[in-house]
């Protein structure tokens, strides 16, 4: 029996900006008592304020995902303070923008910690207390990058990837013991938030969301609806489930498409300067916003996740039509 949202105790990482910040309000809009954990005190502060003035009750926890004992005491602060857990959402992320030669290996390990190690962590620190319960959702926020990789993120695609693979096997796992525990991938398409002006970026520029562009709103929206209502995978913007449906018809002709006049190193590099300044190694400074600065372009709704991607019946359909349609293109191509 699916719990009201109003009556969830949820766990997010990674809330002090971005899809984690819109993702805590908008559980704090529907009376939810919210656990909100990142490195910036400061801005889970005036979250949890903002939360409490919706109604809902709010825990500010100050964590460091890359660090195990941490977030095992995120969780038992969670249980501590509201009794249980109902929804996990691991979300913390960090980015940097260069090629693979140009990334040291300490920014490569920093972003494996935080990206991928932060989100088994979070899982694991989970695990025991829904258990217990024999009930309990897992959200792992991923991407549409965790199927298909671009040019200057390496680092971030493997992450991303990884996250795809360990949520498969534990879903399994869980199944396999009729554990009544849900776990669900959301892949995003590009959203405008902090992210790109807080990554790490050795473009000379800042770097910008690959198009089409989302507001977070639409993240935070499926992520709450995937906590009332698990299912398997939610693709989030229909711009980044066709790179999705397209890498699955034709690897290579979807590189070749990327690689034509340098379009997707092209469209990651914005005519803004970069201040050189990120949150790798400490919090990004401020008290945090949920939206970015490329909102000119962003869209504030995707009707496909609307009509699709939060229906998984509706979903199977329309990509099926999706790859016959796309494969009938790409053999008439080859003849």
């Amino acid at each position: 029996m699916p719990i009201p949202l109003s009556d969830q105790v949820v766990v997010i990482t990674g809330a002090s900006s971005g899809i984690g910040r819109e993702t805590a309000l908008e559980f704090g809009r529907r009376g939810a008592s919210v656990v909100i954990a990142a490195r910036n005190e400061p801005a889970l502060t005036e979250v949890a304020r903002e939360i409490e003035r919706h109604g809902g009750n709010a825990l500010p926890a100050p964590a460091d995902v890359s660090d195990w004992t941490q977030v095992e005491r995120l969780a038992g602060t969670a249980v501590a303070r509201f009794g249980r857990i109902d929804t996990w959402v691991n979300n913390a992320a960090i980015s940097a923008y260069a090629t693979v030669e140009e990334m040291e290996i300490e920014e490569i390990e920093r972003i494996m910690r935080v990206n991928l190690l932060g989100q088994i962590y979070g899982m694991k620190a989970a695990l025991p207390h829904l258990k217990r319960q024999h009930a309990g959702t897992i959200i792992n926020v991923a991407s549409a990058l965790a199927e298909r990789s671009v040019p200057l993120q390496a680092t971030y695609c493997a992450t991303k990837h990884g996250i795809k693979g360990f949520t498969e096997a534990l879903r399994l796992e869980l199944k396999n013991e009729q554990s009544g525990i849900a776990v669900v991938l959301v892949l995003p398409s590009s959203i405008n938030t902090p992210l790109f002006e807080h990554a790490r970026s050795k473009l000379g520029v800042l770097p910008m969301p690959i198009p089409p562009v989302y507001e977070p709103r639409v993240a935070a929206g499926a992520i709450l609806a995937a906590a009332e209502h698990p299912r398997r995978d939610v693709y989030v913007g229909g711009g980044g489930r066709l790179i999705t449906i397209a890498q699955r018809i034709s690897p290579a002709l979807l590189d070749r498409y990327m690689l034509q006049g340098g379009r997707m190193v092209r469209q990651q590099r914005s005519d803004k300067p970069d201040d050189d300044r990120d949150n790798f190694f400490g919090p990004a400074p401020g008290t945090g916003f949920s939206t970015g600065e490329f909102g000119q372009d962003s869209q504030s709704v995707s009707l496909y996740t609307r009509l699709f991607g939060l229906h998984p019946n509706r979903e199977r359909l329309a990509a099926g039509a999706m790859l016959a349609g796309s494969a009938a293109i790409v053999r008439r191509i080859g003849h």
